[in-house]
């Protein structure tokens, strides 16, 4: 049997959960099974500078942090359902990949 793995990545968490709930209706429009999403690890990139430009002064440092958030997406492909898949709206920002993989 064949499924398409669906990748979510993005920095917006609320982006993500908004596609995924646009899949899942398709998913149960079409009647296809849907396993997930699926949480995997956030990656937190975070970055430490020095507020002063000058090297005088006291050492005060600024903490930036961007998480990265990602979800899995396993679903049962039929031909419809994958048409309207690849019809969802995806927001600026969003990283998306569908992958056919055999179970």
């Amino acid at each position: 049997m064949q499924k398409a793995r669906i990748k979510l990545a993005s920095t917006d968490i609320n982006k993500i959960n908004q596609t995924c709930a646009y899949i899942k209706d398709v998913a149960e429009k079409t009647g296809v099974v849907m396993k997930g999403p699926i949480p995997l690890p956030t990656k937190k990139l975070k970055v430490t500078t020095r507020k002063g430009p000058c090297g005088n002064g006291t050492a005060t440092w600024d903490r930036f942090e961007m998480r990265v958030h990602k979800r899995l997406i396993d679903l049962g492909i039929d031909e419809r359902a994958l048409r309207l898949v690849m019809k969802v709206p995806i927001p600026e920002g969003l990283n998306i990949e569908i992958e056919m993989i055999d179970e």
